[in-house]
């Protein structure tokens, strides 16, 4: 892991080719193989931004009757690596690297049940030196409207 952090800490900004780059680095085979694509990263406050801003990624779940538990909705194991995956590259954007850290805490609120593309909106609520509490939105791609939230914490290894 020490090769993938030098190789993301050593660009001016981290983006989508860093987050590209942790996506198939970083992440277990498994969660892979659910064929995530990050949409975008926003590393620094963009220009007219709001004030209540905050470090984050955009992060998209193609459907496919593979992840469905019943052969119709999106099973909530894969909207919760999702959510994970999604909130480890968001905090990389707020250090301008990955670094090492496993989930503490997940509390997952499922809204409905989807059987299209989810879109997971990963904000860094508060970023810490051991400690790191973040939000994502899940939301359905064609509407956009919620179909989960989740709130998580991580420590830094």
């Amino acid at each position: 892991m020490g090769e993938v952090h030098r190789l993301v800490t050593s660009e001016a900004s981290f983006g989508l080719q860093a987050a590209g780059r942790l996506m198939t680095r970083i992440f277990a085979p498994w969660v892979q193989d659910l064929a995530l694509l990050v949409e975008s990263v926003e590393a620094v406050r963009p220009p007219g931004a709001l004030p209540d801003w905050q470090p984050g990624a955009v992060v998209r779940l193609p459907f496919s009757k593979k992840i469905c538990s019943d052969g119709a909705a999106i099973c909530s194991q894969a909207l919760m690596a999702l959510a994970d995956t999604a909130m480890v590259i968001a905090c990389s954007a707020a250090w301008n690297g990955y670094r090492p850290m496993s989930t503490i805490d997940q509390t997952t609120h499922f809204l409905r049940p989807v059987n299209f593309d989810v879109i997971a909106d990963a904000r860094v609520v508060r970023i810490g030196r051991n400690t790191s509490f973040g939000r994502v939105m899940l939301l359905g791609a064609p509407d956009r409207r919620p179909v989960g939230m989740v709130a998580s914490a991580y420590s830094m290894l």
